[in-house]
């Protein structure tokens, strides 16, 4: 969504180089798979990679104004188990959904009654009306922005996530990788969408 855009950019611009894209929802050890540059969310362990900060994003749990008429708008996480709820496999692994932070932080369980392995699929079933997902902030950003979602619990979300771009540190980079990285870098860090720290 927000990648690609940054890989065609670069690619209009130097027209010696091609580019071979994988988009994983897992992390992927860069060495070992013989990749040169990645984009991860999350906390990163100690690595020989140089990480660059790019902005952050939140889980955020949401629904249509369509559902939340006709069902009511939990004003309280236990609520969510009367409530139709639409769970996706990448981000939502277990059937527990987490809000708050550290010893505050409650951990609820949820009962999907529809589990899907596509975000896509998740967001286009909550903006049908069929129920409450969670997913990452910037997934969803243009559909809250433009009311088509309305976002639940704001103020109970867990803690953002940082987004960094990672890279071969020193000389190992070459300078078409250093090129990659610098632009990208420059165009997440203008994106809003990647910035939701609030």
């Amino acid at each position: 969504m927000y990648v690609m855009p940054g890989i065609i950019d670069y690619l209009k611009r130097y027209s010696d180089v091609s580019v071979s894209a994988l988009f994983l929802d897992r992390v992927v050890n860069l060495l070992e798979e013989g990749l040169d540059v990645g984009v991860r969310i999350g906390q990163l362990p100690d690595s020989t990679m140089r990480a660059i900060p790019v902005g952050s994003v939140r889980r955020v749990i949401c629904a249509s104004p369509k559902y939340l008429n006709k069902h009511h708008t939990p004003t309280e996480p236990s609520a969510l188990a009367e409530h139709t709820i639409i769970s996706t496999s990448p981000a939502s692994p277990g059937v527990e959904w987490r809000l708050g932070a550290g010893k505050t932080g409650m951990t609820f369980k949820i009962r999907p009654r529809l589990t899907v392995t596509s975000n896509d699929a998740a967001i286009h079933a909550a903006l049908q009306g069929f129920g409450i997902t969670r997913l990452m902030s910037y997934q969803v950003a243009s559909h809250l922005a433009a009311g088509r979602l309305v976002r639940l619990f704001a103020d109970r979300e867990p803690p953002p996530l940082p987004i960094h771009v990672i890279h071969l540190e020193g000389r190992q980079a070459s300078a078409k990788i250093r090129s990659f990285v610098d632009l990208l870098v420059e165009r997440l860090r203008r994106n809003v969408a990647l910035a939701q720290t609030a």
